[in-house]
């Protein structure tokens, strides 16, 4: 007859996943010095990090790391969105401004971008 230890009060810690790490690195990543990249690279390692955290059955841990790095990373992707739309406006509002001027001349655009500068 073996005895079984009774269970210690302190439950052991789930080994992370490293996929929910990656996640959260390229999330935070994706809105300082990776701007785009790092975000693409946040959702989809992310979603993969979930998918295998959910599988394991218990196995690991980490799911808050990965969903916060999804959440990053779409944050990241709405901002260099909307980042990407400004500067489309401003380099080409000159331009419109001088098409509906009725001026060909290329002369004529330069004015009108320094004064949006």
């Amino acid at each position: 007859m073996s005895m079984q230890s009774p269970p210690s009060g302190v439950p052991q810690a789930l080994p992370t996943n490293s996929n929910a790490l990656i996640s959260l690195i390229a999330g935070i990543l994706g809105l300082t010095m990776l701007p785009l990249i790092g975000s693409i690279v946040a959702v989809i390692v992310g979603g993969i990090a979930r998918r295998e955290i959910r599988d394991s059955a218990g196995a690991y841990g980490g799911e808050g790391m990965a969903k916060w790095g999804v959440i990053l990373g779409w944050v990241g992707i709405g901002l260099s969105g909307i980042g990407l739309c400004v500067a489309g406006v401003v380099f080409a509002l000159p331009f419109c401004i001088a098409i509906f001027a009725g001026s060909s001349d290329f002369n004529s655009f330069l004015p009108a971008l320094a004064a949006l500068i």
